[in-house]
């Protein structure tokens, strides 16, 4: 299977035109504020590859150690329905490049490394 390259983004920068984004993959549960549809160029939003809302809620709430929140998140990630969503990723992007958006301000201390891990493992 062809290897894409990943990238993470913050939704929020601009796009450079020097260095195409490929797939442009929404990767957050939430629609980011202030950006409008238009404004986002993306490809695709599955919202099976973030954390659940619940998970979420926990996490951002303070009730969950960031080693737990990663496992189970890694959990939800197993589930078959991500799994097929992860593929599916993977076969449109190719051996081209997959940008993972995100809103959030600190993408390396967030779900982001869990997700990516996820979708390079195996390939």
């Amino acid at each position: 299977m062809a290897e894409p390259t990943i990238t993470v983004r913050r939704v929020y920068d601009p796009e450079d035109p020097a260095e195409p984004d490929g797939l442009r993959v929404l990767v957050d549960r939430l629609w980011p504020r202030g950006i409008t549809k238009a404004d986002a160029h993306l490809d695709d939003w599955p919202k099976v590859l973030t954390p659940s809302t619940a998970l979420r809620r926990e996490w951002h709430a303070g009730n969950l150690a960031d080693e737990v929140f990663r496992r189970r998140y890694r959990d939800e990630l197993d589930a078959e329905e991500a799994r097929a969503a992860r593929a599916d990723l993977l076969a449109r992007a190719g051996d081209g490049r997959l940008t993972l958006l995100t809103a959030v301000r600190d993408p390396a201390h967030s779900h982001v490394p869990v997700l990516t891990d996820f979708l390079r493992e195996d390939r």
